[in-house]
């Protein structure tokens, strides 16, 4: 008769359009027919980005300097926003003392948007040695920069263009006391510089501080992390150079394993990935005659979720698919390596469809790899399996990554370990308990 049944219609449903989903690859079609691709992110491994902001003699060179020692064991690059300076005029050098060094058109953020690509994509870069007698970057030879674990961008503004923020993996806002700053300003200008005192005080209320006012301040908001007193305060930094150690564990890990994401905390997993799943562009007309371009997931969908934990997941996919099939497993868990099926209810048809399984924590691996063994013993193919997870500790990456090399594992965050009891360190507990709340805490306050 033509009309699709009930189930053909909820299918119908869960073939996702993204508002806003702009891959590069969606233009790399042949003779007009759309061929599949998937995202960007399985290109390469990108590098840790640290963005450090702050007032002028606020203490940023200082602190980074701190960094980098402590991190003596990684590969780690400087970069100064300092080496992106306009080339002055010669009409702007004749009056160089009314040039504003401190706004943002004073640097060439194109340049410096160019020379971040090539290094997060791997590549070595030549960056500008600017003369600040000159006001020239092409006085001296630009300063050769290879590849690094890490990268650290440094400057007054680079916290100014959402361009230049989105880099960043991590922005450390230098807050140092206004006095400081300028104290700070007129050692270095009149002993180093061999500057006038009087010049400097001008320079300062005339352009320093009205654009640390306006440009520089307002971007504090940005920051992950705000460090008061700069590099004085010791506490901060090595929390800091904890911390970083721990995400480059997790890059060194996506070094090793090429199917392992670890994607940035702000990102929804789901969300996230969906965007590893083969697609093509998909044009539609909308009731007012427009024609949006879109993306169409080149086979159907599923999602299973691990009993109990795994459900707390399901919503979120249903958010983004309205309609999807989602599939149950009931794993017994006994200690580290204890695992006994107890329930399953699949799609009849799981075969055909890329398996987006659900569960919110990664630990052992084994409750992982008995669901996964699972979906190949009912004809999902591995390389359809996509793993999607919040926290996952080191051992249970390695298990699954080692058992199921052509999987996919999306995950947020990957802490230090497991403990006695086999939990994840620090994490967060039993998670099904802590989301349904039926954990005792949780029992005990509402008695």
């Amino acid at each position: 008769m033509g009309t699709k049944s009930a189930v053909d219609l909820m299918e119908s449903l869960s073939e996702v359009h993204f508002s806003g989903f702009h891959i590069d690859g969606l233009e790399q079609r042949k003779a007009g027919t759309e061929q599949p691709t998937t995202s960007t992110t399985d290109m390469y491994k990108q590098p840790f980005v640290i963005g450090v902001a702050g007032g002028a003699a606020s203490g940023k060179t200082s602190v980074c300097d701190m960094i980098v020692q402590q991190l003596h064991d990684q590969r780690v690059v400087l970069v100064n926003q300092d080496s992106f300076y306009h080339n002055l005029t010669q009409e702007e050098l004749t009056r160089v003392q009314d040039y504003n060094f401190d706004l943002p058109e004073a640097f060439d953020t194109e340049q410096l948007l160019r020379v971040m690509d090539k290094l997060k994509r791997g590549q070595a870069v030549d960056i500008p040695n600017y003369d600040f007698k000159g006001y020239k970057n092409d006085v001296f030879p630009a300063r050769r920069v290879n590849p690094a674990d890490v990268i650290i961008l440094e400057g007054i503004l680079v916290f100014h263009d959402p361009r230049v923020r989105a880099l960043m993996n991590m922005k450390i806002f230098v807050d140092t006391d206004a006095d400081v700053r300028l104290a700070r300003r007129i050692k270095r200008d009149t002993a180093d510089n061999a500057r006038d005192i009087g010049a400097v005080l001008d320079q300062y209320s005339k352009f320093v501080k009205p654009a640390f006012d306006d440009f520089i301040l307002p971007t504090k908001k940005y920051a992950d992390i705000i460090i008061p007193r700069g590099r004085d305060n010791h506490v901060a930094i090595d929390l800091i150079v904890q911390h970083i150690r721990t995400k480059l564990g997790q890059h060194d890990m996506c070094k090793i394993y090429r199917n392992l994401y670890v994607i940035q905390s702000t990102f929804q997993v789901v969300e996230h990935g969906l965007g590893h799943l083969p697609f093509t562009e998909k044009q539609v007309t909308t009731p007012t005659a427009s024609v949006y371009s879109g993306v169409d997931f080149c086979k159907r969908l599923c999602g299973v979720s691990i009993i109990r934990s795994g459900e707390s997941m399901e919503n979120a996919l249903r958010a983004c698919c309205k309609g999807i099939k989602i599939g149950k497993i009931l794993i017994h868990r006994e200690g580290d390596n204890g695992q006994q099926l107890i329930y399953e209810k699949l799609p009849n048809d799981i075969s055909d469809r890329h398996v987006l399984l659900l569960d919110p924590i990664l630990g052992t691996g084994n409750s992982a790899v008995e669901a996964i063994s699972l979906l190949l013993k009912k004809g999902v193919p591995e390389s359809n399996i996509l793993f999607l997870n919040l926290v996952s500790a080191p051992q249970g990456v390695h298990v699954v990554c080692k058992r199921f090399p052509r999987i996919k594992i999306v995950t947020s965050e990957i802490e230090i370990g497991l403990n006695e009891a086999f939990r994840v360190i620090p994490g967060m507990g039993e998670f099904g308990d802590r989301y349904f709340g039926t954990d005792d805490d949780d029992q005990q306050a509402s008695q």
